[in-house]
């Protein structure tokens, strides 16, 4: 089990190095005048910082390694 977790963990974190981020898109309503309607996409960006992915990667790793017996 340590070891499936700690190989997600590398992934997660060398993904993290490769993107750096992720973001969505919400939909806002601007105007609402009856039955006339205009709405907005407003794009958001969560960004994910290095050592985030490094510690997960340290973790990834530190997992690999413990033995259990």
């Amino acid at each position: 089990m340590f070891k499936a977790i700690g190989v997600i963990l590398i992934i997660l974190g060398v993904c993290s190095f490769a993107w750096g981020g992720f973001s969505y898109v919400t939909r806002e309503k601007v105007v609402d005048l009856g039955p006339i309607e205009a709405t907005a996409e407003k794009k958001h960006t969560v960004p994910i910082t290095p050592l985030a992915g490094g510690i997960a990667v340290a973790a990834g790793i530190a997992l690999l390694l413990v033995r259990k017996d």
